[in-house]
Parts: structure tokens; sequence; C-alpha cells
């Protein structure tokens, strides 16, 4: 049995957790000690070491993004954490930032320090204003120590963090699209290259990381890249939070190596709730290809998640039971990626409207002849064929949906379905699913 490793959610239990005193009562700022007494290469280095693997959803190594950067030019270069969390189901960054926003301010010092960046920014949801408001205070804090602003802890290093919240747009998670809003500009992606590490924010060289993927580096600097990747697989290193919602006896967030499966998870969680069986679910978020019951013992590692159809993502399990149609939870997410396309390129402008019509017809029972497979073309000339991932993440539901469940589908050609389930039973589909 697989066991938890609490290491950002270790300080979660203390009753102000979010606070710089309670984070330097748990190891905080020891390793921005020891990064600025290391030469910079160094530190890039160790991050490549370590196995450090993006957490937003790619997975594309960190410290290999470190290393994109150009030979210094003189001129300024930047550091953008992307906390625009708002895929359905996914809720891990919102967590962190709430009990322990600090991990992420030390990471971001000691980021910017090995990068040759004076300028940092975090670029968190809009709507959550009480996360904005609690890493608003986490950074001045961080300023009052000493942690940041001018000479940090006598080095020599300067850092300025500026927090900005988005107006609430999906499309700004995407890396440039996030650029572009933090410039002032509609929200809309970029074309590439020029990558963001050549040409990002303002034109300079720029690294966009996530929230976990930052906040994981003061422990990776403190105990060693060694440490680190003694955790999870060969080829996915370390530990991650894995979001667990819906029809589980206890919903929330289980900090676990990577490599670890649902059913191990599902044990830690009391099980799929009383007097109900595993019907489906999602093993990154609502844009990962969907798992069945079968994929129990998958290990949710990059590389096993993937062999076997689906992306590990952002690690949103989220955990249906019988009582759910696929057919509606498949509308519902619909619903949400044809609302939040940004309208840039016409595969995914055109195709999530009309995936949204026909399984809207679906849900009411009025298939017509050819819609199933209809959906199944739409999807597969929305996939690779989008300016960004918000196309092809939107066909993942719906293709592995028919996938798995054709009967369903095709039950729903002719009968409504059936929405009478109690509220109890009923997962949410809003745009940020909460978790207990």
């Amino acid at each position: 049995m697989t066991e938890l490793t609490p290491i950002l959610t270790n300080p979660w239990g203390e009753e102000r957790s979010w606070t710089l005193e309670t984070y330097e009562r748990f190891e905080g700022y020891q390793a921005l000690r020891k990064a600025l007494s290391t030469p910079a290469a160094d530190l890039v280095q160790m991050a490549k070491s370590s196995g450090l693997r993006g957490r937003g959803g790619a997975g594309f190594p960190t410290g290999m993004k470190w290393g994109f950067l150009p030979e210094p030019d003189g001129g300024p270069r930047y550091l953008v954490v992307n906390a625009d969390e708002s895929e359905p189901g996914t809720c891990k960054d919102i967590p962190l930032l709430m009990a322990s926003p600090q991990f992420l301010v030390e990471g971001m010092i000691i980021t910017s320090y090995a990068i040759g960046c004076n300028h940092a920014f975090v670029y968190v949801r809009g709507e959550v204003v009480h996360v904005y408001r609690r890493l608003m205070e986490a950074v001045r804090e961080a300023y009052a120590a000493g942690y940041l602003g001018k000479d940090i802890l006598g080095s020599g290093f300067d850092l300025d963090i500026t927090v900005h919240a988005g107006a609430g747009a999906y499309i700004c998670g995407e890396e440039t699209a996030l650029l572009d809003s933090l410039e002032g500009r509609r929200g809309q992606p970029r074309l590439k290259p020029p990558f963001p590490a050549v040409a990002g924010l303002y034109a300079r060289p720029t690294v966009v990381n996530n929230v976990e993927s930052i906040a994981s580096v003061p422990p990776i600097i403190l105990h060693g890249a060694d440490w680190f990747g003694g955790m999870g697989t060969e080829k996915s290193k370390g530990f991650g939070i894995f979001s667990l919602s819906g029809h589980v006896e206890r919903p929330g967030q289980y900090e676990a190596p990577l490599g670890i499966t649902l059913r191990e998870l599902l044990d830690m969680a009391g099980g799929i709730r009383a007097g109900h069986r595993l019907k489906f679910w999602t093993p990154g978020g609502s844009s990962t290809p969907l798992f069945t019951d079968e994929h129990l013992d998958v290990p949710l590692d990059f590389e096993s998640v993937a062999a076997n159809g689906s992306m590990l993502g952002t690690r949103a399990l989220q955990i249906f039971d019988e009582t759910v149609s696929v057919v509606r939870a498949v509308s519902r997410w619909i619903d949400f990626y044809a609302h939040e396309s940004c309208g840039k390129c016409t595969p995914c402008r055109e195709g999530t409207y009309w995936l949204r019509e026909i399984l809207t017809r679906l849900e009411r029972g009025q298939g017509r002849p050819g819609d199933i497979d209809k959906l199944d073309d739409i999807a597969s000339n929305i996939l690779g064929r989008s300016f960004c991932a918000l196309g092809d993440g939107a066909t993942s539901p719906v293709s592995s949906g028919i996938k798995y469940f054709r009967a369903e589908f095709e039950q729903a050609m002719t009968t409504p379905v059936d929405v009478s389930f109690p509220p109890q039973n009923s997962v949410l589909f809003a745009k940020e699913s909460v978790t207990s």
C-alpha cells in the first residue's frame, strides 16, 4: 500500500497554517537561505536532476524549461506563475494557496534567483477573491520579514512580486493567453514560436510555471534532488496533490507519490459512497479522456496513464457512481468548453458549438440519425487542429464517453436523460468544484 507523503500539505492541520509564523515552524525559508549561497546554475541543474515535471497538466520537465532561457543580455527576464485554476474538477492550487501560500512565495524567490529574474508575477483567477487576498497578505509578510525587496537576506539579490487578478476566463490558463492578459490585452493564445522562454511577458525571456510546480521547489532545494527522485516512478518522480471529488466518502486533497492507483486512493478516502459502485472517473480533470472501473489499478503517473489512453493532467480525480448519466456529464462539460472558447480558431469555436448542440438534443431524447457518429467526427476534426489545447481538451470526454458508453448514447437518442436524482447524488459541474 502506497503511503501518503504530506509535504506541501503538512502544515494544513495547523490553526493558522497560512501565516509566515506557521510556515517557518515547518522548515519555511530554510531552502531560500541555502539557495542564496548556491550558484544559480547549480539550482537549475538541481531542478533538472530532481526530475520535477510541471504540475499544471502537461508534465514538461521544470528544470529544462528554466534552462531554455537565453544567455543574459542586460535586459529584464520574468517568472510568471499560473494560478488561473479553472477547469471543472481541478482544485489543488486554490487549496494550496489558501492553506500554505508561503510555499509558493519561497519557491518564486528561489526560482527567480536561479533564472536571474528581479520581478515575478502571479496570475490569480479573479473570482477567487479570498485566495487573492490571502496571497497578497503572504507577499506582504514576506516583504516585512526581508524575504522580498532589496538585498534579500544580505545576498545582494533583489526581487519584487506582483499578484495580478484576472477577469475569469478559462483560456487564460493557457500560458501565452495568460501573458496577453497580464499585459492588458484580451486573453488569446499566441502563435508559437517564439516561445515564452525567448519572447514572453513584454517580449522578454519568461518562465511560466504552475503553482504546485514552483511550490515544490523549496523542499527539493532543502532536501536534495535524490530525496525528491526517491519518490514516484522512474520517469514521473516526486509527490503530487491528488484531488478526489464526487461520489467518495471523504473527498479532499491527498498528497502522495506519483504512481499511486485510484484503488489505493479510494481506500484512503473511504471508498465509493455506501450502496453504490464506481461507473467512470477522470484521471486529470474534465479535459482528459474518461476512465472506468477497469482502470482502478493503473498507476497514476504520466507514462502509465498515457499508455492507457488518457492523461494525468492536474490529477483531478472526479468520481462518478452509477446514478450519473455519462451523456449528461459530458454535455455539462461541453457547455463549459463552448462557453470558454476564445473564438480565435475555427475548429474550436465552431466545433464546440456543434458538440453542444448535438449533446443538448441527446439529453432531451431528441437525437437524429447519425448524431453519435457526428459527435465522434466533430471531435476528431477538432483534435490536433485547434490553435491551443482548449479544443483538444474539449474532445476528450466526448470521444472517450462514446468509446466506453456508446449504448448509453444510443439510448439517449430517443429517451430523455433521467435528471430526477436527489440533489445529494449529483456532482458539481460548475467551473470550480470544491472539496471538503
